[in-house]
């Protein structure tokens, strides 16, 4: 049950607080009744990741819609809501929760920014030449502790890595674990058809969930990266869009539950819709 609470009354301010089943999931101050009008401002609370239910599931999903108000484009709306999720999310202790937030696209190589192309075309080596509708796993925005990971354009090994088969995608382990998690096959990811686009976007939306990232299989940079930023576990959203994965990886400090983790089921859905608005000519900001 949906129940507001009045707090106190100071200084012609009535606070308010806002829970569900008695979990905070807002707060409020309002003007006292005397005013002609009453004026409402919104206090800020935010969402703990160790305990990630209902309400934060609220707060989380409407943060991520209105991040994403007014962004030009797709790099600029998944940057403020990596932003706002890294801002939002915290420990029991009060603390950032999470050492690092991105987000990823597939996106044809041939349609890629020149300097992405680059990169996916120095990653593949010498042997194997691109083709145009090569699908490429490209990192649309990063925000994180170390000022190298608050800029996509930094990324020494996730700028745009190539998938140019099932077989070399299993050969990353994260990425593979990623998309069969989300309940896709590897094949469709890399080479999506008319019917198989048609077919994803009916499905749900998925989850990734590595409960305990220490020793992990699917996490690597074990020593430079899981242990020295003590990563625990690692989460992350996405689905269909327009037959094109999209993927929202949290690495984070505390410990995430599978019921805290299924939570982010939702929050996919919430990322589409605020990425759904921008077309294929409307992915990527700036000229390179």
């Amino acid at each position: 049950m949906l129940k507001i609470r009045q707090l106190r009354r100071r200084k012609g301010w009535i606070g308010f607080r806002l829970t569900w089943r008695g979990a905070p999931l807002a707060m409020a101050a309002v003007t006292a009744a005397t005013q002609p009008r009453a004026t409402y401002t919104l206090l800020k609370m935010p969402s703990n990741l160790s305990s990630f239910g209902l309400p934060e599931t609220l707060r989380c999903g409407l943060g991520i819609r209105r991040a994403a108000t007014n962004a030009a484009t797709a790099e600029e709306a998944a940057s403020k809501i990596c932003q706002f999720l890294y801002d939002e999310l915290v420990t029991s202790e009060g603390e950032r929760a999470c050492a690092l937030i991105r987000c990823y696209k597939t996106h044809p190589f041939g349609q890629l920014k020149p300097a992405d192309r680059e990169f996916a075309r120095v990653s593949m080596g010498g042997g194997t030449t691109p083709t145009p509708s090569m699908r490429c796993l490209t990192l649309l925005a990063t925000v994180g502790d170390e000022q190298k990971w608050n800029d996509r354009r930094r990324s020494k090994g996730h700028r745009a890595i190539p998938l140019p088969a099932p077989e070399i995608v299993e050969k990353a382990p994260m990425i593979a674990q990623l998309i069969k998690q989300f309940g896709l096959e590897i094949s469709a990811v890399v080479r999506p058809s008319a019917d198989v686009i048609k077919d994803l976007e009916g499905k749900t939306y998925g989850v990734f969930h590595v409960p305990e990232a220490a020793g992990s299989p699917y996490i690597p940079a074990q020593d430079e990266f899981v242990l020295k930023y003590n990563i625990r576990s690692v989460v992350g959203c996405g689905g269909s869009l327009r037959g094109e994965l999209f993927a929202l990886i949290l690495f984070a400090r505390v410990h995430i539950t599978p019921e805290s983790a299924d939570r982010f089921r939702t929050l996919a859905l919430d990322l589409k819709s605020a990425l759904f608005t921008f077309d294929e000519n409307r992915v990527f900001a700036g000229v390179t």
